[in-house]
């Protein structure tokens, strides 16, 4: 038995069983198709990584495996070439760049940021002078001078130039975060008693985690996917950095594509990491909460 909705004015016949439909929610169309873009868009953006892994899997030229995917190519760069030794010495170099420019960026930015004056407005224009300027401007240059002082060919030497080059963005960056960061905190904190060292390191410095992130993962990319400055400054295959070992790979009249795709693949992994371990911790949320009452 069906029910009549009846209703209250006068004159208007009631609808026996049609059942009431809900209004669709504003911008839900529209979000049906930004989530096919997004979708198309990490489709195409994930083909490279997906060719790059599918080709390292499979055997190699002259190989007798016969399955369709196998781990030889990797076992083939362990055992027979320097790609160990590369991995090494990338991760020294860049985690030095990372520790250092991270360091040094800190308390630079904090100047640039609270600091007013003819000084710090002309800093902040070198650096962005500095920050305009590209790498490859620089390279005769440094290698002219670095020979002088016996830096080519030597880990310490791109470590000194990836410094450089990172520097003057990090700086930036982590006075913008700053910027971000409300003065009324570090007043309080010097009302209670603290220097101004006292409340950049308890107060700003301890809410500026994602900012530091942001800066060192900056430093961790320049200095990872480096290839110019590498090539120009290191000669001996035990002070090759992964770029460089990956170019060695290939030949003038044939490439052993496994081998170079595995390789790659051991470039990917690090940044990988370094994303999924950080990603949680990239979050502001705390700083307006500290605000609350006040």
């Amino acid at each position: 038995m069906t029910t009549a909705a009846i209703s209250s004015e006068p004159g208007v016949q009631p609808r026996v069983g049609t059942p009431t439909r809900p209004k669709p929610e504003p911008g839900s169309r529209g979000s049906w198709w930004r989530f096919l873009a997004i979708l198309v868009i990490t489709l195409v953006v994930l083909i490279p990584i997906i060719a790059v892994v599918g080709l390292a899997l499979q055997p190699a030229l002259g190989s007798t495996s016969t399955s369709r995917f196998t781990l030889e190519n990797f076992v083939t760069i362990f055992r027979a070439t320097d790609v160990l030794t590369w991995l090494r010495n990338s991760l020294t170099v860049t985690l030095v760049t990372v520790v250092v420019s991270v360091v040094v960026a800190a308390p630079a930015g904090y100047v640039l940021s609270r600091g007013r004056g003819r000084l710090i407005s002309g800093f902040s224009l070198v650096l962005f002078v500095i920050q305009s300027l590209p790498v490859v401007t620089a390279v005769i240059p440094l290698f002219i001078l670095f020979a002088a002082f016996g830096l080519v060919d030597t880990l310490t030497g791109i470590m000194i130039i990836y410094v450089g080059s990172t520097m003057s963005v990090a700086i930036w960056m982590m006075a913008a975060y700053y910027d971000s960061i409300p003065v009324s905190l570090e007043e309080a904190a010097w009302m209670d008693g603290c220097s101004v060292f006292g409340g950049f390191l308890k107060v700003v410095l301890r809410n500026s985690l994602p900012g530091i992130l942001s800066t060192a993962i900056f430093s961790f990319l320049l200095a990872w996917n480096d290839y110019l400055v590498a090539l120009v400054f290191l000669r001996s295959n035990t002070n090759f950095v992964l770029p460089v070992g990956l170019q060695s790979f290939f030949q003038q009249n044939a490439t052993n594509w496994g081998l170079v795709m595995a390789v790659a693949v051991m470039m990917m992994l690090p940044p990988v990491i370094l994303f999924a371990t950080l990603n949680k911790y990239f979050s502001v949320g705390g700083i307006g909460g500290s605000l609350a009452g006040s």
